[in-house]
């Protein structure tokens, strides 16, 4: 299995989705926006999280590319903030740095 924290690093998206999800994250809060994102009722652990979080934002990548009418920018953002929040709870790995 893939570290989560390797492929956020290597993620490629618009400019504009990655600015917006930057700027969102000062509202961020865990136990009401996972859950809500994740449809539980607790937040699960970061890296937990993460990967059930770039599982959705992979599907919902596709839908964008393919210009299917279902797709949600906003839907996208927040699952791009909370991805960016989520890996910075994740504890580096020596020889990691912080960007994501």
């Amino acid at each position: 299995m893939t570290d989560p924290l390797t492929v956020l690093r290597a993620l490629r998206r618009p400019r504009l989705l990655i600015r917006a999800a930057r700027f969102g994250q000062v509202e961020y809060r865990r136990e009401r926006d996972l859950t809500r994102l994740l449809h539980g009722t607790r937040a699960p652990a970061p890296d937990q999280a993460l990967s059930s979080l770039m599982e959705q934002e992979e599907r919902l990548e596709e839908t964008r590319r393919t210009g299917d009418a279902a797709y949600s920018i906003s839907r996208h953002i927040e699952l791009l903030i909370a991805m960016m929040a989520e890996a910075r709870l994740i504890p580096a790995k020596p020889g990691f740095t912080s960007d994501a």
